[in-house]
Order: structure tokens, then sequence, then C-alpha cells
């Protein structure tokens, strides 16, 4: 009887008064069926030996479990020597007699595993030596880990290893209307348990996960990536129609564009643009507009212009020609997102048609003529004509010469007659005569001989006069002139003959780099103030270039200037590379003041020459708007990207930005040029972190008189005290100036003197208050800001001895190592030349700046000592 007192068959043996027992008992032939590993469940009862009378030492308490591979099933007889032993099985718990008749069974259950991978199959046999036992049941399984859904992933029923520590690589399969995201793949361990899941399977668009099966999206829901997360409700102004959907359609009169993600609701092209105005200004036209009272939803709105010449009084388009390519519009014809455009270069007593239209993202995909428009019909006005643009002069004697020149490419009307002003070139139009000529060509008698002119013409019509043309020089020198090696005297005088006698062969252009070295070493003032000019277009001409406004390529606006918007883009010269440019426009309805000041920064500029100075690419003054055109320096001012980059550099890449600063302002102290608003905000700085000194709107020239004063609008936070006080502006005052620069740079564009007010800082000041030294900055920098503000403007060091001193502290890094915070011993602190503290050596140099790897490149180029490294170039 087994536990629960049923009936049950068991094989037993109980041979323990005979010595020397060997009992087998052998299973038929069992499959094997892929398994590799088998295991045995054996339920057994046993006596214990100690219950039976009168048994010796013959008693056994165990068995053993033997097993034999075999391919087939018909083996009747099988050695014990062919049998492979598994383990000797002990039991657990025994019973006596008395159990028995208690009627308790102890059941002993075993389990042993056995490894059979080399035949079809395998018999298992039980040896007894000489127990009192029954094998109650005998349960042969092998293990497999089960059929599974991981990741969306299938992974069959799969067997198990052969050994017990054995993985089982097993690759999934994704389930129906799924994709592989990553090669599924799991690992079936020995106890038939699945480990290490990889990988996985994403439902396909317009399927979602629900429970491990993939099922479409219901009418109304989407979904458009197989990695999206589910599926999603469609966007407003559109619907799906079945399951499944991969995209939702866009509503009767809605419309998608094809950047738009399938998220984005449906939208619409915006409606016309409202309230257009129009102010004409001669032969120019400001247009402004307010935007479409609907946007259809969407915020790319943009806008463009459509220019038409029309009949008077004609409301047919059939009658209307697209304006000329010479019409400008500025900022652009298309692509706009500002609600104003000035229309230039328009023909004078014309009529124009202008027509706005409004587009969006959808404009284009809601089909053709579906954009909306406004339309404003004008007349020009007159208009002066256009400048002369080339003078020739032919048939030159020693006190004539015959003058001669093309039409103003916009003579606005009908020429009624030409106006030549001219006057000797020394004279500086102090004292100048006008000839007038219906005619484009006039004889000029009476004239000194060998003497060079300057000469200018302008046309007028009904409108009046038109501006004079720039500045041609001609010399009344007779005869021609012949170049050798010997009469060639490198005076002031000669060169300026020479110079002379070349414009006649040439058009009219200064050779400001010749002039500029011979003047300086004939001890004569570089700079010329462009102010002393009575005419700004002779100044403008003389140092700046003229560009044409077609190799002008405007790209965006990068801010708002004094005169009018600030622009980047690309200029591209024939026969050059295209460069980056920055460019400043001088707004409609200027004043004759603010033409001239607008100018006179270009002719300031155009006069410098240092790779520390911001460089003038030329100007364009022969169209509007006006505009000057300089190298685009693409990090913007000094102050906004320290700000941006808030300790970030190193304490020798501040002192090198600090250094082209101190160039930059010894090259213009050299040229006796007092710059008067130097601060990190007028300081532009270049995608190689390179510093230049920029808007020279505030300056003026020193006169002879060094002690000469300058009347203007002063920055108190960076203005030296008798520049506040007694208007005194020098070079060093641009010096103390230049301290507040140093603060400004090792603050990372920290506003001087905080929240202080002008007045306060103009008493603090006054009373002996200096800024105090930035966090983290070395003591040397600080004690070089102190000499910078000293009160007495003769005790500050020069920029020649700031830019020493800095080549110094370039040279000894440790020198920058100590801190006002810090502890340590004195530092030398000195803008003199000489050197208090010794020099390093270049290994020494490298390696305070972490770059001791260029070592040997560096001294096997010659490059061994500290003067020597001040020849490298950026290159």
């Amino acid at each position: 009887m087994d536990e629960k007192n049923i009936p049950i068959r068991t094989y037993q043996v109980c041979n323990v008064l005979e010595p020397n027992q060997n009992n087998w008992l052998r299973t038929d032939w069992i499959h094997r069926s892929g398994a590799q590993r088998v295991y045995v469940e054996v339920k057994f009862t046993l006596r214990d030996c100690n219950s039976l009378p009168g048994v010796t030492g013959t008693c056994k308490e165990t068995f053993n479990l033997y097993y034999h591979e075999s391919n087939e099933d018909r083996e009747s007889y099988i050695k014990e020597s062919s049998f492979i032993k598994v383990d000797t099985v002990a039991a657990d718990e025994s019973f006596t007699q008395v159990d028995v008749g208690d009627r308790i069974m102890k059941l002993n259950t075993e389990v042993r595993d056995v490894k059979v991978t080399t035949r079809k199959g395998f018999y298992l046999a039980f040896q007894d030596v000489g127990a009192c036992i029954a094998l109650v049941s005998v349960r042969v399984f092998y293990k497999t880990c089960p059929l599974t859904i991981r990741n969306l992933a299938t992974f069959p029923d799969t067997v198990t290893g052969a050994d017990t520590s054995s993985l089982v690589e097993v690759r999934g399969s994704c389930v129906n209307q799924s994709e592989e995201k990553e090669e599924p793949k799991m690992y079936c361990g020995a106890d038939g348990e699945w480990l290490v899941p990889i990988g996985g399977c994403l439902c396909s668009p317009g399927y979602e996960d629900k429970g491990g099966v993939c099922k479409a999206c219901s009418v109304g829901f989407y979904k458009a990536k197989s990695s999206d997360t589910g599926c999603s409700k469609c966007p407003p102004h559109s619907h799906s129609l079945r399951d499944g959907a991969t995209v939702c359609d866009c509503h009767s009169g809605y419309f998608h564009a094809d950047s738009d993600p399938p998220s984005m609701a449906c939208t619409q092209p915006p409606s016309a643009p409202q309230q257009l105005i129009s102010v004409v200004n001669e032969t120019s036209v400001v247009l402004e507009w307010a935007p479409p009272r609907r946007l259809g939803g969407r915020s790319d709105t943009s806008y463009s212009l459509e220019c038409l010449i029309c009949q008077a009084g004609s409301h047919n388009r059939g009658l209307c020609l697209p304006c000329s390519s010479d019409v400008l519009f500025s900022p652009s014809q298309t692509g706009l997102k500002t609600t104003r455009v000035v229309v230039s270069e328009l023909r004078a007593h014309t009529h124009y048609t202008f027509i706005v239209h409004a587009h969006n993202g959808v404009s284009r995909a809601s089909g053709a003529g579906a954009t909306q428009s406004v339309s404003v019909t004008v007349t020009t006005n007159q208009a002066a004509p256009s400048p002369v643009s080339f003078i020739q002069a032919t048939d030159v004697t020693r006190h004539s010469l015959s003058l001669s020149w093309q039409q103003p490419d916009r003579p606005n009307g009908v020429i009624l007659e030409y106006e030549v002003k001219f006057y000797e070139k020394d004279q500086k139009e102090r004292s100048y005569r006008i000839m007038r000529t219906f005619s484009r060509s006039v004889d000029v008698t009476g004239l000194n001989p060998l003497t060079v002119y300057v000469f200018h013409a302008r046309a007028r019509t009904a409108a009046g006069y038109g501006e004079f043309s720039g500045p041609f020089e001609f010399s009344t020198n007779s005869g021609s002139l012949t170049i050798t090696s010997t009469n060639i005297y490198i005076t002031h005088a000669a060169v300026t003959q020479l110079m002379f006698v070349t414009l006649l062969c040439f058009p009219p252009s200064p050779l400001p780099p010749l002039l500029s070295h011979l003047s300086s070493t004939a001890g004569v003032k570089i700079y010329v103030d462009p102010f002393t000019y009575e005419d700004p277009d002779q100044a403008i001409h003389e140092f700046a270039k003229e560009i044409d406004v077609s190799s002008i390529h405007i790209e965006r606006v990068i801010g708002m200037g004094e005169f009018g918007e600030v622009c980047s883009g690309r200029l591209r010269v024939q026969g050059k590379r295209e460069i980056y440019v920055a460019i400043k426009s001088l707004k409609a309805g200027y004043s004759d003041k603010q033409r001239r000041d607008f100018l006179s920064e270009a002719s300031i500029m155009g006069q410098f020459d240092h790779p520390n100075i911001i460089r003038l690419e030329g100007v364009v003054t022969r169209c509007k708007p006006l505009m000057i055109v300089t190298e685009y320096m693409e990090n913007g001012s000094l102050d906004a990207f320290l700000r941006k980059h808030d300790g970030q550099f190193t304490v020798i890449q501040l002192v090198g930005m600090l250094r082209g600063i101190a160039s930059g302002m010894k090259y213009l102290s050299d040229m006796s040029y007092v710059h008067r608003d130097l601060a990190a905000r007028n300081i532009l700085v270049n995608s190689n972190l390179v510093c230049k000194v920029s808007d020279f709107g505030l300056s003026r020239v020193l006169e002879d008189d060094p002690e000469a004063a300058y009347t203007t609008r002063i920055p108190i936070r960076w203005t030296a005290p008798e520049a506040i006080t007694y208007r005194k502006f020098t070079t060093a005052s641009d010096v103390w100036s230049y301290g507040i620069v140093m603060w400004e740079v090792v603050s990372y564009g920290e506003r001087p003197y905080w929240d202080m007010n002008n007045q306060d800082v103009i008493k603090a000041i006054e009373e002996g208050y200096r800024l105090p030294a930035p966090m983290d900055c070395p003591v040397v920098l600080h004690q070089l800001m102190l000499d910078c503000w000293e009160r007495e403007r003769a005790e500050r060091p020069t920029f020649s001895q700031i830019l020493n001193m800095l080549d110094k502290l370039i040279r000894n890094p440790g020198t920058l190592r100590r801190t006002g915070s810090g502890v340590g011993s004195e530092v030398c602190v000195s803008v003199i030349p000489e050197v208090c503290m010794p020099e390093w050596s270049v290994c020494q140099w490298l390696q305070s700046i972490g770059l001791e790897r260029y070592r040997d490149t560096l001294a096997a180029a010659g490059y061994t000592s500290l003067d020597s490294l001040l020849t490298l170039t950026h290159q």
C-alpha cells in the first residue's frame, strides 16, 4: 500500500541473509528523443538492517544505478561490464517491521542525471548487492525551455544542453506584423529556464503591441513608425478610415507639408497680408504691411514681392511688365520674414504695382494659385540723376586738358546740363572753379603747369542736381614719363608726382601702402581725420574701396546699428575667393549729418591695416542703401562671448586675447590715433579667438598738441578721470580703458563696478577706489590693471610697455599661477623691458601649457629659444 492506502505494484528483493548478492533489474530500451541529459527519478523503500533479526554484516542499505547507450532495442542480453555506473543510491529514511505493521510508508525519492549523447537510446539498470528494498516507481525525463514570446519574438521549445552549466543560444523570430529592432536572442539554461534576453522586435507601422501580439490601429488612430510606442489619435483636421493606418489623411481644405511630422495637425495656407501701405521717396518705395489675419495654424509664414510696371489707370495684368533686374529689394524680394521692404533703383515718374504674397509650408501643397496676396499701385517722383561714374582726360598740355564722361546710369529724366568742379589738389577744395556745359565733354584751360587737379562732375534735370562724382585726379604734366633706375628719387615730392602721372593711365585710386610707408619714415602724421574734408565723399573715396553691390550677397540680419541694420553675407570680388563679411547699411530717410557720420567710420577704418584691427573690405556709395563692408567676426563681441563661455579658457588663452587687443592699440597709438571708446563690447572675436579692435564711431584724431581735448558722449565706467572731468582724451586715457578691458576679460564679461550708478563710480575713483582682482586673477595681471589706473596719466604704462609685459608673461607662464587668494613668494611685476625673473626654456614653457609633445617638432624646425617662438605665425 502507498501512503494513501492504495495497492501498488513494486519490484522487491530482500536476500539479506546470504552473502555476495548481485541482483539486477533492467528497463526496456528508451528512445533518447533528442535529449542530451536525462534525469532519472527513483522512488523506493528500504528496511533498516538493524531491524532484521539474525542478520550479519552482509546486509546493505544502498543500491546502484547504471546505464547503457544503444542504437537498437533488440539487445536481449547485456553484459554487466557494458553498463556504466551512474551512482550509488542510499535512502534518506528506512523502515522497520514495526513500521510496516503500523502501515506507515516511508518513501524515498532520489533524482540522478545522466549525459546521453552518442546513441539513439539507452537502457537503465538497478543492481542490488544485499539490501531489503522495493522500487515503487522510476520516472525518466529530460528538460526543455518551453515555447515563449519575449519582446515580440517567438522562441521555440528548446532542449537543454548536455552539461549542467551549458547555455543554448536560441534566435527568436518576430511575431506577425512586426519587424526586427535588433536580432532577438535568448539562452536556454540547464534547468529549463530562459535567460538573458537580447534585442527584440517592434510592431510594424500601423500596429501596436497588445500583450505580445501586434494588433492593427483602430479607425481614427495611426502609427507612423515602428519605433513609436503605440497608436496615436489622428492629429487635428485629419482622419483615418481603416484599421492599420500609418498616417492620417487631412480633411478637405487642410494640408501637410513634406517636412511636417505625422503628429502635426493639418494646416492651411495663410490668408492675404493686411493693411499694405506705401511711402514714395523719389525713386524709392517703402512697403509695410500687417501679417495675415489667419495664419493657417502655422508659424512659418513668409512673404514675397512681385514688382510690375503698369500703364496709368490699368487694372489689367496683361498690360503690365515685370520690373527690371536693376530694382533692389532690401532685405530681399523672396523668403521674407519681416513685414517691411525698401524697394529702390526705380525709374522716375513711373507707375508701379507691388503685390505682396503670403506663403507658409503648405502653400505649395495646396496647389497652384493658392497663395493669398494684396497689392498697391504707386507712382515714383521725379529724382535727381545718379552720379557720373567715370571721367577721363585727353589732350593734356601744360595749361589745359579735355574732359569727357558717360551719361549717368540713371538719368531720371532729361539731362539739362552738366557741372564740372575742379581745384588744385593742394588747395583741398578751399578754392575751386565751376564750368557748365550741355554736352558730355569740356575743355579746361588756364591751368598751372605741372600741377595736379581734382575734378568732380554732376548732372542736372528738372528735379535738380545729382550728387557730384567721386574725385578724379589729373596732372597738367606734359610729355611722356620714362621710369628708369636712375631717375627715381624716393622723396615725398617725387612719389607724389609719380602717383599723379600714373593716374593718367589708370582709374583714380590712392596708393596708401606706399604713401603710408614713406610718410611714416618722413615723420609725417599718417592718420587723416575725415572730418577735415568738406566733402565726405572725397575722404571715403580716398581711403575706402568702392564695391559693386552685385558682388554682395546678404544672408541674414545679425543686429541693429546706430544707423541701420547689420547683416552677414558673402562678398565675391572677381579674381578673388568668396569671403564672409559683415554689412552695415544706412537706413532710408537719413539726414546729411547721418550720412557724413556713417561714412566717416569707413574713412577711419580704411586707414588701418593690422591683424588686430577690424578690416574694412570696402563701401557701397553709388546706390542705396549705403553700405560699409567689413570682415566677418564669427564669435561677435568679446563681452558676450566671454559670458557665454564663462570659465572655459586657460589663463594663457585669456592673456593671449589681451595681447591681441594691446597689439592693436599700440598700432593705433603709433598712428597718433585715440580710440576713446575702448571696451570689451567694442572688441570682436573671430573663429580663431583673434581679438580685433572695432567701433570707431566715437573716435577723433589727436592734433599736433598732445593735450588736445574733445567733447562727446562718455562711457563713464571705461573712461579715465581726466577725460570725464576735463574732456582730455589721449593715448593715456585709452590705457586706462584698456585696464578696464583687462578686468572684463579676466572676470568673463562682468559689468565693471557692478550695479553702482555713474555718479557713484566717479566719486569712488576720485577717492582712490580701484576695482579688486576678479576671482582666480593672477597677481601680475591685477597689478598691471592697477598700473593702467594710475591717477597721473604720465605714470601709466604705454601700450608698447604693456605689450612687452604680456609677452613676458606668456613666455613665463609660471608667473601666472599665483593668485590674490593664494600664499607664496613675492612675484616680480614690471612693465619695463628688463627681465626681473629667470626665463624658462622652450621645454619648460611647453610643459607649463600642456604642449610638451611638440618639443622635438619645434627643435627640428630651429625654434630653440622663447624669442624665436615670437616669429611663429598662425599658419
